[in-house]
């Protein structure tokens, strides 16, 4: 009973602070940058101060689809990012600027967060299943679910490694536009802010993943209450 009580819990951790983050990101895309500077101008800009030219900035559909990708070089911006001028737009288009240095100075936390993409790739497909069966022929054999509860631990594991990756690039995008003047300190503090609410995101989905394999290591153990 504990184990779900966590879990409801850490679920409505989530749903707030994703709540809260989508809020604040409304709320600051209604302010305009006092340059008039686009999302894409800033990307651009901050690539360029950083002594990096190999790495493009597109724009890429739906909401929330911003990303850096390390395979092909390229910093993808939603269309409210790529063309927005406002605090948003900003703090967004550096934040996966952030990724992009961090890639081209080789940041170990990210490399090591790149190297276990495939395994997670190809276990992502099965883990669930495996977990299910696991579960069912526990009373026969606890190999699956033991198998099962070892690969979600793969993923948990990635998602811990995920927060300094993501608050390491809100750091490096806050250092820049603040040392570049990209903003002023009123808009400043409102791009802090939204990257705030976004990396508390990670760190939530982080807690949430634990609390789940610590819940499938109860079962495992023959704990489960």
């Amino acid at each position: 009973m504990g184990a779900y009580l966590i879990i409801i819990l850490v679920m409505g951790i989530s749903f707030y602070v994703q709540w809260r983050l989508k809020s604040k990101f409304e709320e600051y895309s209604q302010v305009g940058l006092s340059n008039g500077m686009s999302g894409r101008e800033i990307a651009e800009k901050m690539l360029r101060d950083s002594g990096i030219y190999d790495v493009r900035v597109v724009s890429v559909e739906g909401q929330l689809t911003d990303h850096y990708n390390p395979q092909d070089k390229t910093v993808n911006l939603s269309p409210d990012v790529f063309h927005g001028r406002s605090v948003s737009a900003a703090a967004v288009a550096s934040h996966e600027c952030g990724h992009a240095v961090q890639h081209a100075t080789a940041y170990q936390w990210l490399k090591f967060r790149s190297q276990m993409v495939p395994f997670l790739s190809f276990s992502s497909r099965y883990m669930q299943w495996v977990i299910l069966g696991g579960i069912l022929l526990l009373q026969t054999t606890p190999i699956p679910l033991a198998i099962g509860v070892a690969l979600f631990a793969a993923t948990t594991l990635f998602s811990f490694i995920t927060l300094p990756v993501e608050y390491d690039a809100s750091n490096r995008a806050l250092a820049w536009i603040q040392q570049n003047r990209v903003v002023n300190e009123r808009e400043y503090v409102m791009a802090a802010d939204a990257l705030k609410w976004a990396a508390r995101t990670y760190l939530v989905a982080a807690i949430s993943s634990l609390a789940t394999l610590v819940y499938y290591v109860s079962i495992l153990l023959g704990r489960r209450n």
